[in-house]
Protein backbone atom coordinates (compact mmCIF):
# COMPACT_ATOMS: atom_id res chain seq x y z
CA UNK A 1 0.00 0.00 0.00
CA UNK A 2 1.38 3.38 -1.20
CA UNK A 3 0.52 7.08 -0.38
CA UNK A 4 0.33 9.88 -2.94
CA UNK A 5 -0.07 13.28 -2.38
CA UNK A 6 -1.93 15.12 -5.04
CA UNK A 7 -1.80 18.62 -6.09
CA UNK A 8 -3.81 20.17 -3.23
CA UNK A 9 -1.99 18.29 -0.33
CA UNK A 10 -4.47 15.55 -0.10
CA UNK A 11 -3.48 12.46 0.66
CA UNK A 12 -4.50 9.37 -1.29
CA UNK A 13 -4.32 5.56 -0.66
CA UNK A 14 -2.96 4.17 -3.56
CA UNK A 15 -1.96 0.78 -5.57
CA UNK A 16 2.15 0.33 -6.51
CA UNK A 17 1.02 0.28 -10.15
CA UNK A 18 -0.83 3.30 -9.59
CA UNK A 19 1.88 4.97 -7.44
CA UNK A 20 4.21 4.61 -9.88
CA UNK A 21 1.81 6.28 -12.59
CA UNK A 22 1.58 8.97 -10.49
CA UNK A 23 5.34 9.57 -10.37
CA UNK A 24 5.93 9.04 -13.49
CA UNK A 25 3.30 11.25 -14.62
CA UNK A 26 4.30 14.03 -12.25
CA UNK A 27 8.24 13.27 -12.88
CA UNK A 28 6.98 14.40 -16.66
CA UNK A 29 5.02 17.34 -15.89
CA UNK A 30 7.86 18.68 -14.06
CA UNK A 31 10.38 18.17 -16.75
CA UNK A 32 8.95 19.39 -19.63
CA UNK A 33 7.60 22.23 -17.60
CA UNK A 34 9.34 25.23 -19.36
CA UNK A 35 8.86 27.32 -15.83
CA UNK A 36 10.69 24.67 -13.64
CA UNK A 37 13.74 23.06 -16.49
CA UNK A 38 13.64 26.03 -19.52
CA UNK A 39 14.87 25.37 -22.51
CA UNK A 40 15.19 29.07 -24.19
CA UNK A 41 18.33 30.96 -23.49
CA UNK A 42 18.72 34.22 -20.89
CA UNK A 43 15.29 31.86 -18.97
CA UNK A 44 15.74 31.94 -15.34
CA UNK A 45 15.36 28.66 -13.13
CA UNK A 46 12.82 28.98 -10.56
CA UNK A 47 13.82 29.69 -6.84
CA UNK A 48 12.22 25.80 -6.25
CA UNK A 49 13.81 24.36 -8.33
CA UNK A 50 16.75 22.33 -6.20
CA UNK A 51 13.29 21.37 -4.14
CA UNK A 52 12.08 20.12 -6.94
CA UNK A 53 14.53 18.24 -8.29
CA UNK A 54 15.24 16.56 -4.96
CA UNK A 55 11.32 15.92 -4.95
CA UNK A 56 12.08 14.15 -8.66
CA UNK A 57 14.32 12.34 -7.28
CA UNK A 58 12.99 10.78 -3.99
CA UNK A 59 10.06 9.59 -6.00
CA UNK A 60 12.65 7.88 -8.50
CA UNK A 61 14.35 6.20 -5.81
CA UNK A 62 10.82 4.74 -4.69
CA UNK A 63 10.33 3.64 -8.04
CA UNK A 64 13.51 1.53 -7.98
CA UNK A 65 13.01 0.42 -5.01
CA UNK A 66 9.80 -1.07 -5.48
CA UNK A 67 11.05 -2.79 -8.37
CA UNK A 68 14.15 -4.49 -6.66
CA UNK A 69 11.49 -5.76 -3.54
CA UNK A 70 8.54 -6.67 -5.73
CA UNK A 71 9.94 -7.45 -9.66
CA UNK A 72 13.55 -8.44 -9.41
CA UNK A 73 12.74 -12.07 -10.14
CA UNK A 74 10.95 -10.62 -13.37
CA UNK A 75 14.19 -8.50 -14.45
CA UNK A 76 16.36 -11.72 -14.08
CA UNK A 77 14.15 -14.14 -16.19
CA UNK A 78 14.63 -11.14 -18.98
CA UNK A 79 17.85 -11.13 -18.36
CA UNK A 80 17.68 -7.06 -16.97
CA UNK A 81 19.29 -7.52 -13.73
CA UNK A 82 22.96 -6.29 -15.36
CA UNK A 83 21.22 -2.83 -16.60
CA UNK A 84 18.99 -2.41 -13.64
CA UNK A 85 21.97 -2.80 -11.33
CA UNK A 86 23.85 0.09 -13.53
CA UNK A 87 20.82 2.45 -13.65
CA UNK A 88 20.43 2.03 -9.71
CA UNK A 89 24.70 1.91 -9.03
CA UNK A 90 24.61 5.71 -11.63
CA UNK A 91 21.29 6.85 -9.73
CA UNK A 92 23.08 6.40 -6.14
CA UNK A 93 25.76 7.78 -6.91
CA UNK A 94 24.50 10.99 -8.72
CA UNK A 95 22.03 11.80 -5.54
CA UNK A 96 25.10 11.19 -3.12
CA UNK A 97 27.21 13.80 -5.34
CA UNK A 98 24.56 16.42 -5.50
CA UNK A 99 22.98 15.56 -2.09
CA UNK A 100 19.58 15.12 -3.62
CA UNK A 101 18.11 12.29 -1.57
CA UNK A 102 18.19 12.33 2.38
CA UNK A 103 20.28 9.33 3.30
CA UNK A 104 17.80 8.20 5.62
CA UNK A 105 15.04 7.42 2.75
CA UNK A 106 17.60 5.52 1.22
CA UNK A 107 18.57 3.08 4.14
CA UNK A 108 16.05 0.54 3.33
CA UNK A 109 18.31 -0.12 0.45
CA UNK A 110 21.61 -0.16 2.21
CA UNK A 111 22.76 -3.71 1.64
CA UNK A 112 21.93 -3.40 -2.10
CA UNK A 113 23.92 -0.15 -2.47
CA UNK A 114 27.11 -1.05 -0.49
CA UNK A 115 27.29 -4.31 -2.76
CA UNK A 116 27.07 -2.40 -5.76
CA UNK A 117 28.58 1.01 -5.10
CA UNK A 118 31.82 -0.63 -3.29
CA UNK A 119 34.97 -1.65 -4.46
CA UNK A 120 34.67 -4.68 -2.25
CA UNK A 121 30.95 -5.45 -4.39
CA UNK A 122 31.53 -4.57 -7.72
CA UNK A 123 33.02 -7.98 -8.64
CA UNK A 124 29.79 -9.44 -8.18
CA UNK A 125 26.92 -6.77 -8.86
CA UNK A 126 24.24 -9.46 -9.88
CA UNK A 127 24.63 -9.36 -13.45
CA UNK A 128 26.25 -12.72 -14.10
CA UNK A 129 29.36 -11.17 -15.41
CA UNK A 130 30.93 -8.58 -13.33
CA UNK A 131 29.91 -6.19 -15.66
CA UNK A 132 27.28 -3.53 -15.99
CA UNK A 133 27.51 -3.88 -19.63
CA UNK A 134 29.85 -1.05 -20.29
CA UNK A 135 32.65 -3.21 -22.07
CA UNK A 136 34.52 -2.97 -18.36
CA UNK A 137 34.80 -5.15 -15.23
CA UNK A 138 34.55 -3.67 -11.97
CA UNK A 139 32.12 -1.09 -13.25
CA UNK A 140 30.68 0.60 -9.97
CA UNK A 141 34.13 1.13 -8.64
CA UNK A 142 35.39 3.20 -11.65
CA UNK A 143 32.14 5.24 -11.57
CA UNK A 144 32.56 5.48 -7.77
CA UNK A 145 36.02 6.33 -8.54
CA UNK A 146 35.07 9.02 -11.67
CA UNK A 147 32.85 10.61 -8.52
CA UNK A 148 35.94 11.00 -6.08
CA UNK A 149 38.03 12.35 -8.77
CA UNK A 150 36.06 15.43 -9.95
Amino acid sequence: QYYWYDERGKKIKCTAPQYVDFVMSSVQKLVTDEDVFPTKYGKEFPNSFESLVKKICKYLFHVLAHIYSSHFKETLVLELHGHLNTLYTHFILFIREFNLVDPKETTIMDDLTEVLCTSSGSSSNGSGNGSSGNGSSGSSAGAQNHVKER
